[in-house]
């Protein structure tokens, strides 16, 4: 009978114990990895913006755009890379940054990219003649932007041959329209800019991080942001010295229809911010109220202010609708539009670069509000109907 060797089977005991806890340990470690590689190193600080996030990983970084008419959903994911070689996740869209050739289709993404150094990357553009900024109205005129038809119907030639690292659209509604089916079709990477979806000037305004994203521009954008915002909630503080809130009527009447801001909307929020009393400051609708000639009189008649008539002058307001003499605002001239920078096409600076400079449309306003609280104030964008 052959006798077993204990001493042996010891070692090989040790062993295998060994060589257990080793492979429990590697998958421990492994498992561990996958989870750090799971977690940004850092996030962008978003302190306004509802609308994105900005996350850092090792070697990328990951913007996100969510859902606006879906809460907790995301619209699309950005994976931006310096170097090609990068491995990135397969969730979303890949790009190599600084974008160098771009495509815009609002005037409203224009100053966001002027302000962080990045208008030379701009390629194409469409409705060229409701751009203000006089560099690329000039670019244009020279034939060196190509023509994209409008943000409503591109022009799918140009668009394809330009073939720019990416356009930059804005999203009207959750059902995909025609336009951005056939983008998607012809493979051109879409970047969804939505600011016009926050409600308030400065969360709009914040939206030039998500930009500066796209060209490394990050902390030059958010110390710009830093001093905005400090600029705002200043002058927001000097209007709450005020001693009275005057009333505010707001917008105009358009084919039988009176739009004017809800009180969630960022203009809204604007009023209330200068120190004003609006009618609609608790309606808490999203966007435009579409209010009948007779509601607006019976409820704002008496308001003291009129903010953003459409309208360039007292004689064209009155001839647009002999009815609008009978509120008091007009009585008194204090009637105001902003379009102080307009030009001769009909670009108006205000919903250009007036979007990335809240601090100064919360500066007009108070001026129109509270005259004697900024005495020797310049205004920018605002401008009293004579």
């Amino acid at each position: 009978m052959k006798t077993l060797n204990i001493n042996h089977f010891k070692k090989r005991g040790i062993l295998y114990i060994f060589l257990s806890l080793f492979l429990i340990l590697t998958n421990c470690n492994t498992n561990n990895n996958k989870t750090d590689l799971s977690k940004p190193n850092a996030v962008l600080s978003v302190k306004y913006a509802r609308g994105f996030s900005v996350s850092y990983f090792n070697q990328y970084k990951q913007v996100k755009v969510f859902n606006p008419w879906r809460k907790d959903a995301v619209l699309a994911v950005y994976y931006l890379v310096d170097d090609t070689a990068v491995q990135t996740p397969k969730d979303g869209t890949r790009l190599q940054i600084p974008l160098q050739n771009i495509g815009i289709t609002s005037c409203t993404q224009i100053e966001f990219l002027s302000l962080t150094g990045a208008l030379s990357a701009v390629k194409g553009v469409c409705t060229p003649e409701l751009i203000y900024n006089q560099t690329l109205q000039q670019a244009y005129q020279k034939g060196e932007l190509a023509y994209l038809g409008d943000g409503f119907r591109f022009n799918m030639e140009n668009l394809l041959l330009l073939a720019p690292d990416a356009l930059m659209l804005t999203t009207y509604s959750e059902q995909e329209d025609e336009n951005i089916r056939r983008l998607k079709t012809s493979g051109i990477r879409l970047i969804y800019n939505n600011e016009w979806l926050e409600t308030s000037l400065l969360s709009r305004a914040e939206w030039v991080k998500f930009v500066a994203c796209f060209f490394n521009k990050e902390t030059f954008a958010d110390s710009l942001f830093n001093e905005i915002e400090k600029n705002y909630l200043r002058l927001k503080k000097l209007a709450q010295t005020a001693k009275d809130k005057p009333s505010i009527v707001a917008g105009g009447s358009f084919k039988g229809t009176w739009y004017m801001p809800s009180g969630k909307a960022f203009m809204g929020k604007l009023y209330e911010d200068a120190g004003g009393t609006y009618y609609y400051a608790k309606d808490t609708s999203l966007g435009s109220l579409s209010l009948n000639f007779e509601t607006v009189l019976l409820h704002q008649q008496h308001a003291d202010v009129w903010l953003n008539a459409q309208a360039n002058s007292m004689a064209e307001l009155l001839a647009q609708d002999v009815r609008y003499g009978l509120f008091d605002a007009v009585k008194s001239k204090r009637v105001y539009n902003f379009n102080a920078k307009i030009s001769t096409k009909g670009a108006n600076d205000f919903w250009e670069s007036g979007l990335a400079h809240p601090d100064k449309i919360l500066s007009d306003v108070i001026w129109a509000l509270h005259p004697e609280l900024l005495p020797d104030y310049q205004t920018v964008y605002i401008r009293k109907l004579e």
